[in-house]
């Protein structure tokens, strides 16, 4: 038995989005089946129903210990059948080496979901199905990885631990429920794939939509590096002294998924420039800015000289979907002569909040709602402490004052509304109440050794933190480190606990040096889950962890 609310959810319809490497088919025809588009590509790869199937046609089952729910296991299947099945969507995204343009002639070869930057976003309605088949066309193995949405284990993404890596020239089919409504995101799981260009926005609308707006904004923020002067995500890795995530055993198709050190293949000579990140002091941080000193901050795939521009009237109230897609980098970010009023964070609604600014941390999502001047503001994004900034342009006139790309609003240094301070919904509010098992996890390493892990033991499929079925957990998060860690769950949200009781539901939250963060969750969605750092390059050298259902 729950002890939160959730909005009903009402049937709506809902245009799909996509065309190109991203193909959208729409509608289940008066019979209920589902029915594709003339030139969209046909779903292949999982079993649906069954779950994912191994080499050799075999359930997929991760090495490790016995006694766990696996990730097709009757119990996953059930809670998936409690979810319902609404009307089916169809996305295809191709995973392929391309060139990005970041604006103003810079331009790169990298990795993305077809030829844009972000990849073309998803967008579905809260109760359906989304059917997406990912086709790897990369020369390396990859997954996908839909953050922060409460699924069936075996759609999760993560290699080794809910499936088998999808193969070069391979696709594979995730097909699960989406009941929850939010703003999330998809990513690649593999190696430092994700501070390439493989990722894209995840749209899930409500039918009830109880927000008011005339237009709406997709912001994506991400730190760039790759192919700049040669650099290459994998290539810093090895000059930090990270990579491996010792005791991790994938097959991870033909050839590594990942070039740096350990599990992912042999370890070689960093190219490129340093990109080691010094002196990047943060006062709201309590510390270093990040470990990376990128060449290039970017708002939706562009650079502040060659800014992306969104269009709207004077007087237009616009929501803004913020996703922070960065590796290494957290953001604070705020709309010239505009407040922001908050309405979501990581995609549920919170009592609304003005505030000037945001602090955004990796793999964090904030909605906010704007009414929009008449002119030309400059939406800025503060790379926090590494002195860097991307910029986006908010266009309501004809004014040809275009403000310049190192321009910094006063808001920046206004009000900043943390995520603690901020209060749930009535309808997604947790109860109070005391836990059924606590869990201690004391976050832990440095720069020195880059040796970054939980409890000083790097990620292992052998070690995983029991839980069971129908508990309330508490997690508590001790950062023993000098830097901080936006630590994430898969597959649950959890509660901010503080003074005052449950707070704000999230799933990841930002922990700093030497505090001590503690949340709850409900244990109501079965199988192995990862729990780890979002910054990629403290995760790829060890920072993560598995929480299991027991049986």
């Amino acid at each position: 038995m729950h002890t939160y609310t959730r909005r009903s959810l009402l049937s709506a319809s809902l245009l799909a989005v996509g065309s190109g490497a991203l193909a959208a088919c729409s509608g289940s025809g008066p019979d209920g089946e589902t029915r594709t588009h003339p030139g969209a590509t046909p779903s292949s790869g999982a079993a649906p129903e069954g779950g994912p199937v191994g080499n050799g046609g075999r359930p997929f089952v991760p090495k490790g210990p016995k006694g766990y729910v696996n990730p097709s296991d009757p119990e996953v299947l059930a809670v998936e059948r409690e979810r319902g099945a609404g009307r089916v969507r169809r996305f295809r995204l191709t995973a392929a080496p391309t060139t990005v343009d970041l604006g103003g002639g810079r331009t790169y070869r990298s990795w993305a979901y077809g030829d844009s930057l972000p990849g073309r976003e998803v967008r579905i309605t809260a109760g359906e199905v989304l059917d997406l088949t990912l086709a790897n066309r990369l020369p390396l193995a990859t997954t996908l990885h839909s953050h922060g949405v409460r699924m069936r284990c075996d759609m999760d993404g993560v290699p080794g631990l809910t499936q088998d890596a999808i193969r070069p020239g391979t696709d594979f089919r995730y097909r699960f429920t989406v009941t929850h409504p939010g703003t999330y995101w998809l990513h690649s799981h593999v190696g430092m794939q994700l501070d390439r260009g493989l990722y894209a926005p995840l749209i899930v609308e409500d039918p009830r939509e109880p927000l008011s707006y005339d237009k709406e904004w997709v912001v994506v923020l991400d730190d760039w590096l790759d192919g700049v002067r040669g650099s290459t995500p994998d290539d810093v890795l090895s000059q930090l002294g990270g990579g491996g995530m010792g005791g991790m055993d994938m097959d991870m198709g033909e050839g590594p998924a990942h070039s740096g050190s350990g599990a992912y293949g042999p370890a070689r000579p960093a190219h490129g420039p340093s990109r080691i990140m010094h002196h990047a002091h943060s006062r709201i941080l309590h510390g270093m800015g990040g470990n990376v000193d990128y060449p290039y901050h970017l708002i939706n795939g562009r650079r502040a000289h060659a800014p992306s521009v969104f269009r709207a009237r004077p007087g237009d109230r616009i929501r803004l979907r913020i996703i922070n897609a960065a590796a290494d980098t957290a953001y604070r970010l705020a709309l010239g002569d505009h407040p922001m009023t908050i309405t979501h964070t990581d995609g549920y609604p919170v009592e609304h909040r003005s505030t000037d600014a945001l602090l955004i941390g990796m793999a964090e999502r904030y909605d906010v709602i704007v009414t929009a001047q008449d002119g030309v503001f400059p939406l800025v994004a503060v790379a926090e402490g590494k002195q860097a900034t991307a910029m986006a342009l908010l266009r309501t006139g004809n004014s040809k004052n275009v403000p310049s790309p190192e321009v910094w609003p006063d808001e920046l240094d206004g009000r900043v509304v943390p995520a603690r301070r901020l209060v749930p919904e009535d309808s997604v509010a947790f109860v109070d109440g005391e836990p059924d098992r606590e869990i201690r996890i004391r976050l832990t390493g440095g720069m020195k050794n880059f040796d970054w892990s939980f409890d000083h033991r790097p990620y292992s499929l052998e070690r995983r933190h029991g839980i069971y079925q129908g508990e309330r957990v508490r997690l508590s998060f001790i950062n023993a480190t000098d830097m901080w860690h936006p630590i994430h769950l898969h597959g649950h949200t959890f509660a901010l606990t503080g003074i005052d009781g449950l707070g704000t539901r999230k799933d990841t939250t930002v922990v700093l040096p030497h505090h001590k963060v503690v949340v709850d969750f409900f244990a109501d969605n079965p199988g192995l889950w990862m729990l780890h750092c979002h910054n990629q390059y403290h995760s790829e050298s060890g920072m993560m962890t598995v929480l299991g259902y027991r049986t």
